[in-house]
């Protein structure tokens, strides 16, 4: 049986989550679990701290505009009162974003200036309002803050905005563009531990990727052309290839800058076909209803957490689909996204498998599928 102060705690966190709270007040909520909210952990200062952390790929990784064997990353501690939450932010070359940008955007954070971690709201529009960019930096911020919170309630984010663990779905593996030979032996190496592949496209070896693939593997298979085709006609023929080799949905498959174009593609193709490229923000996703059948949403794109959770529920007013994708990342990052997995049709969060020196353990792949744990926050631990 919940005590009082349990109950208020929990009515408060429901109110944070479902993004009730504006303006430090609930919409609809009681005012004894404003009181309790407002009056939680105040007189202690939060502390960040931020340090460089390269990420080390297993493979070579290929995507139709480039290739690389590393991804700077930036790792974030913020401690309150003891409690110490985790965040991170990834840096991939295509987002225009730096180590050198990122540690310039922290310190400029100054978060002493807020007594209640729980404001998140307004923590995280102050934030945002310091730059109109700088979206992994923020991430980084958002992502620390929940673990804080989570941990600070004892509960995990996905218990927070009410979701069932058990309805995660089966993430993708994804195998980038190389030769015949790496592409054969990277599907073989993952044989048995997933239930559905990542395929990268948009160069002029596509057919011979998905033959390869398909001369070892019959799993179902999502692309990523990475904005690689030009021309629609030319990527509605390959749609309609691709779902005769069991090919399940389409992400961004012409340039973002051709929106007619990829509207055009949706209405005639036979498979869904999601923006990664073409959506950053939240405030993008109702332009992109009718030029798309779903939304990719990343972290590092969209500012994090609180941001993604409104995006997921705007796309599902707009009835369209929901794919919640990832970069190069440790399992901070990885497991932060994967609390409101149990919400979306899609997911791509395998970039923790794909580094040699993640720092910490977190959500696991369990014959495939993302299991989520009980772990407070976004459920993870310090490995190294």
């Amino acid at each position: 049986m919940q005590n009082r102060r349990d109950f208020l705690k929990t009515a408060a966190l429901v109110a944070i989550g479902s993004g009730l709270i504006v303006n430090n007040t609930f919409a609809e909520a009681s005012h004894p679990a404003s009181f309790f909210i407002n009056r939680l952990g105040k007189g202690g200062k939060m502390k960040m701290k931020f340090f460089p952390y390269e990420l080390k790929l297993k493979h070579v990784f290929t995507v139709a505009s480039f290739s690389r064997t590393t991804t700077p990353d930036v790792q974030v501690e913020i401690e309150y009162e003891g409690v110490t939450g985790y965040g991170e932010a990834s840096m991939p070359p295509y987002l225009g974003q730096t180590v050198d940008s990122v540690m310039t955007f922290l310190s400029k954070v100054n978060l002493e200036q807020f007594n209640d971690p729980f404001e998140l709201e307004d923590i995280l529009a102050y934030v945002d309002s310091l730059s109109p960019g700088d979206t992994a930096a923020k991430a980084a911020v958002d992502i620390a803050l929940h673990d804080l919170v989570g941990k600070l309630l004892g509960a995990p984010w996905y218990k927070i905005w009410g979701l069932n663990r058990e309805k995660t779905p089966s993430t993708t593996f994804t195998i980038g563009i190389d030769t015949p030979e790496v592409v054969r032996e990277k599907t073989l190496e993952v044989a048995g531990q997933f239930n559905i592949l990542k395929v990268k496209l948009g160069r002029e070896n596509d057919k011979e990727m998905i033959r390869t693939i398909r001369s070892v593997s019959t799993l179902p298979i999502a692309i990523d052309a990475n904005q690689g085709w030009k021309d629609k006609y030319y990527a509605l023929d390959m749609i309609h290839w691709l779902k005769e080799q069991g090919i399940v949905m389409i992400e961004q498959p012409m340039p973002k800058e051709q929106l007619e174009d990829i509207a055009w593609v949706t209405q005639q193709s036979p498979l869904p076909v999601f923006a990664d490229e073409s959506l950053q923000r939240l405030s993008d996703v109702a332009a992109l209803k009718g030029a798309f059948t779903g939304i990719n949403i990343k972290l590092m794109k969209c500012t994090g957490m609180r941001e993604a959770w409104k995006m997921v529920t705007l796309a599902r007013a707009l009835d369209m689909k929901v794919m919640v994708g990832c970069m190069t990342e440790t399992s901070c990052a990885i497991s932060a996204a994967a609390q409101f997995s149990p919400a979306v049709d899609f997911a791509d969060l395998d970039g923790n498998l794909l580094i040699s020196n993640d720092r910490f353990k977190g959500v696991e792949v369990l014959k495939g599928k993302i299991t989520l744990s009980d772990l407070p926050g976004i459920g993870v631990t310090l490995s190294v």
